[in-house]
């Protein structure tokens, strides 16, 4: 079986190191490692796939050198302004993209559980939803990408938009509005990533949670991803298609 030939972006970070050090368990080779001040052009032509875990403000410019080659992308940067995040997405009408906030097996199958979940307490059950993370201190946008699509699922299940989240709570709010989705992120010590959906009824309550302790696992997801995609049309693609949940 012949390796995969991966440009790597953020080769030189935490998720970074972790694709390189279980790359060739997964036959794929990190042929062209780059980071901060190098450029990505002069190795793209000779990738099967390029990996994103850089920086958000790298990403758009790799997508459209990406784009430019006809290259395919796994992406895992998170953290995109919303219209950075749109001009990705028109690229991905000519090339296939992979673009999630979380690549574990373990969270795909959380947002799976969470809209299954969701269907069942809608808008008309009595239950209140909530979604909590934690991650290490060294973490820099809040919430996580994860959170952010578990919050997607809980708006859409509701008919909900962005002006029903609450962020956390601080002071005299008063009491909880019906049509509130809570969202709480933590920060401290090594935590890798612990996510929370949270359906508070009168009398129970339901909890699901995902928790890893170790990055290698969404480094094996975006190895497997990154295979999965080579040979897709152009579109925009997730975890759950990589994994067969998607109907």
């Amino acid at each position: 079986m012949s390796f995969k030939k991966i440009l790597l972006s953020g080769a030189r970070g935490r998720m970074g190191q972790a694709i390189k050090s279980i790359a060739e368990d997964h036959q794929c080779e990190i042929s062209y490692p780059v980071d901060l001040g190098d450029n990505p052009q002069e190795f793209m032509g000779d990738c099967d796939v390029v990996i994103d875990f850089s920086l958000r403000d790298a990403t758009l410019p790799l997508a459209k050198v990406a784009a430019e080659y006809h290259k395919p992308m796994v992406i895992g940067t998170t953290g995109h302004e919303k219209q950075v995040r749109e001009e990705i997405v028109t690229l991905t009408q000519k090339i296939p993209v992979v673009w999630a906030g979380n690549f574990s097996t373990g969270v795909n199958l959380l947002f799976y559980l969470t809209e299954q979940a969701s269907r069942v307490l809608d808008a008309t059950s009595d239950f209140d939803p909530e979604v909590i993370e934690m991650h290490h201190r060294l973490k820099k946008d809040a919430p996580s990408g994860t959170a952010d699509r578990l919050l997607e699922i809980l708006k859409e299940s509701r008919g909900l938009d962005d002006t029903n989240l609450c962020h956390g709570r601080e002071g005299m709010v008063g009491e909880r509005p019906r049509k509130e989705i809570g969202s709480h992120a933590l920060r401290g010590g090594d935590v890798v990533g612990e996510h929370t959906v949270m359906f508070a009824g009168i009398g129970e309550r339901i909890e699901l949670t995902h928790r890893a302790t170790d990055r290698i696992i969404f480094a094996a997801g975006a190895l497997r991803a990154s295979k999965w995609v080579i040979d897709k049309a152009p579109g925009l693609y997730s975890m759950q298609d990589v994994l067969g949940l998607t109907s």
